[in-house]
C-alpha cells in the first residue's frame, strides 16, 4: 500500500530503467523548470506544466479539506459534498431551476420535521414518524421531477473528456479528469460553475447511497474491525473518525450543514488547480484568470487544534466473529513533512514490498503462517502524524498470535541488524521505479504536484522525491525502526474466530 499508487515492475524493465536513470533524471529536472505557478487575486493557486506529447491535458482541482476537518455531529460531510459536486449547478442538471428551488425548500422542510421527530427524547412518536416519512418522500419525488441526471458528466463525455472522478481522504478532496487541450476554457468554466453556484440536489438520495456504502463495509468483519480500530489508535485527533462518517451523523445530516461546509471550505483560497499536458501558460493563464478568478475567495479555514497525545501504553482491541481471523498492528509516526518520511517508505519496502519482502518470505513462504501479510508506511492520513500499519491474514489452522509474533520477530531483526548494501540498493531502485511509473502519465504528475503543494509545502517537493530516496541510509532505517516500533507506541486489532451464534446450543 503506497502513497503514490506504486506497482511492481519486471526485473528486465527495472534494469533498463536504472541504465537510463541519469538521462531520465535530467529530463525530470527539465520538467521542473517548465512549471508555471500563479496565485490569482482571489487566492486560488494555479500550477501549469507544459508536456505536449499529445493534444490532451489532465486537470486536478485539489480542495485542501478532508474528513480531518469535520466536527462531532458532522462526520462524513467531506465525502458527501464530493458526491454532490457532480449533481450540477443552477444552470446544469435542471429543467427549471426556479421551480426546482421551491421544491427543494419544501423537501428540506419535510426532512427537518422528520429529523426533529426522530431525535425526540425520551422516545419519538412512531406513528408520527411514518406520517412524516410519507410527507418527506412526496416532497423528495416532487423535487426530482426537475432533475436532469448526470448532465455534468454527459457534457464532459460529449466534449471528449475522460476519467471523470473524485475521491475524499482524511486530508483532501480531489476532483480530476482529462480533456482535449482545446477544451481548456470549457473545463475552467465548468469548475467555476460547480464551485461557485452548486445546487445540492438529490442530497438525501445521495446520503442514502453513502449510508448503504457504510453498511456494506460493515457487512465484512475486517471492515467492522477497521471502523472500531481508528477510535482506539487515536485517542483525540480527528483522524479517529473514518472518512465515510458515523451512521447516526449521516442519518441526521441536513442540507444546511453541507451548504455551510461548502461556504467554509470551498473558497478559492483553499483550492489548487494543477494542469499538466498540452498547455501553453501564456495563452492559458488569461483564460484561467477569467473563470477561476471569479470563484469567491473565502477565508483559509483554521486547521484542527487537537493534537494526538503521546501514547503511554499498548492498546488492544479484539473482535469476536465467526469469520476468518485477521489482524492489524499500527504504530504512530510523524506526518509527511518529516525528514524521515522516505525512511518510512524504505522500511515499508523492506518489510512489506511484495513477494520479495521479508514479511512475505518469512510468514507466507517459509513458516506458512499467513495467506497474506503486508504493511503500509501510511494509513492514508499524511497532513498530521499518522500510522505505520501491518496486516496479516492467518493461514488455515494458524492464529493471529502466531502471525503477530512473527511480525515482531522481523521488526526486531530490522532494528538490530543493518540492512545490507545490496538490500539498500534494491529498495532504492524499486522506489525510484515505482515513483517514475506513477508520474509517467500527465494525471499522475498532476496528482503528485497537487499533493506536494498542499501536504509538503510546495509543488517542488514532488521533484525532490528521487533525491530523498537516494539519501536514505542503513543507519536511518535502524534509527527510525527503533524509535517507532515500540510496544507502548502500538495498537493491535484482531478478528478472533468464534463459533456461529447458537452452534454451541445445538450440540
Amino acid at each position: 500500500m503506497r502513497k503514490y499508487g506504486y506497482c511492481f515492475v519486471l526485473a528486465a524493465a527495472l534494469a533498463a530503467l536504472l541504465a537510463a536513470g541519469p538521462c531520465w533524471a535530467q529530463g525530470f529536472k527539465d520538467l521542473e523548470s517548465k512549471v508555471v505557478e500563479k496565485t490569482l487575486p482571489n487566492g486560488l493557486t494555479v500550477i501549469l506544466l507544459p508536456r505536449p506529447k499529445a493534444p490532451v491535458t489532465s486537470m486536478v482541482t485539489y480542495a485542501n479539506v478532508g474528513s480531518v476537518d469535520e466536527q462531532v455531529g458532522g462526520t462524513g460531510l467531506a465525502h458527501i459534498f464530493e458526491h454532490i459536486a457532480f449533481k450540477g449547478t443552477t444552470t446544469i442538471g435542471t429543467t427549471d431551476y426556479a421551480n426546482e428551488k421551491a421544491a427543494i425548500q419544501k423537501e428540506d422542510a419535510a426532512f427537518l420535521a422528520l429529523r426533529a421527530e426522530r431525535l425526540k427524547r425520551p422516545k419519538p412518536d412512531e406513528a408520527k414518524i411514518k406520517e412524516l416519512e410519507a410527507a418527506f418522500k412526496k416532497a423528495e419525488d416532487e423535487s426530482e421531477k426537475y432533475v436532469v441526471s448526470n448532465e455534468f458528466s454527459e457534457i464532459i463525455d460529449r466534449e471528449g473528456g475522460s476519467g471523470l472522478n473524485a475521491f475524499t481522504g482524511f486530508d483532501q478532496t480531489v476532483y480530476h479528469y482529462s480533456f482535449p487541450s482545446n477544451k481548456l476554457e470549457l473545463w475552467a468554466a465548468l469548475e467555476w460553475d460547480r464551485f461557485t453556484q452548486p445546487v445540492l440536489r438529490e442530497f438525501y438520495k445521495e446520503k442514502n447511497v453513502i449510508m448503504e456504502e457504510r453498511r456494506m463495509g460493515e457487512s465484512e468483519p475486517q471492515g467492522r474491525l477497521l471502523n472500531d480500530f481508528f477510535p482506539v489508535a487515536y485517542a483525540a485527533h480527528p483522524y479517529r473518525s473514518y472518512i465515510i462518517g458515523w451512521q447516526s451523523d449521516l442519518e441526521a445530516m441536513t442540507k444546511a450543514q453541507a451548504e455551510d461546509w461548502f461556504k467554509t471550505h470551498y473558497g478559492a483560497k483553499n483550492l489548487t488547480c494543477v494542469i499538466v499536458g498540452d498547455v501553453d501558460p501564456a495563452t492559458a493563464m488569461p483564460v484561467l484568470e477569467k473563470w477561476l478568478g471569479k470563484i469567491p475567495a473565502g477565508q483559509k479555514p483554521e486547521p484542527p487544534v487537537t493534537v494526538e497525545p503521546p501514547q503511554r501504553a499498548e492498546k488492544r482491541i479484539a473482535m469476536e466473529d465467526p469469520a476468518q481471523p485477521f489482524m492489524i498492528i499500527a504504530y504512530h509516526r510523524p506526518d509527511v513533512t518529516s525528514p524521515d518520511d522516505s525512511v518510512y517508505d524504505a522500511i515499508d519496502d523492506i518489510l512489506g514490498g511484495g513477494r520479495s519482502s521479508r514479511l512475505y518470505k518469512s510468514l507466507v513462504k517459509e513458516k506458512k503462517l499467513a495467506l497474506y501479510v503486508g504493511c503500509s508506511s501510511t494509513m492514508e492520513a499524511q497532513k498530521y502524524p499518522g500510522l505505520f500499519v501491518f496486516f496479516a491474514l492467518p493461514n488455515k489452522g494458524k492464529s493471529n498470535a502466531e502471525c503477530e509474533a512473527a511480525i515482531y520477530e522481523e521488526i526486531e531483526k530490522l532494528k538490530n541488524t543493518p540492512v545490507t548494501p545490496e538490500d539498500l540498493e534494491g529498495l532504492k531502485a524499486r522506489a525510484k521505479a515505482h515513483f517514475i511509473d506513477s508520474i509517467k502519465s500527465n494525471m499522475g504528475l498532476a496528482m503528485s504536484m497537487a499533493f506536494a503543494q498542499n501536504l509538503q509545502g510546495g509543488w517542488r517537493e514532488a521533484f525532490k522525491t528521487l533525491d530523498k530516496i537516494d539519501k536514505v541510509t542503513a543507519e536511518d532505517i535502524q534509527r527510525v525502526a527503533k524509535a517507532t516500533f515500540t510496544k507502548v507506541n502500538r495498537t493491535v486489532g484482531s478478528v478472533e474466530t468464534v463459533p456461529p451464534a447458537g452452534e454451541g446450543e445445538k450440540k
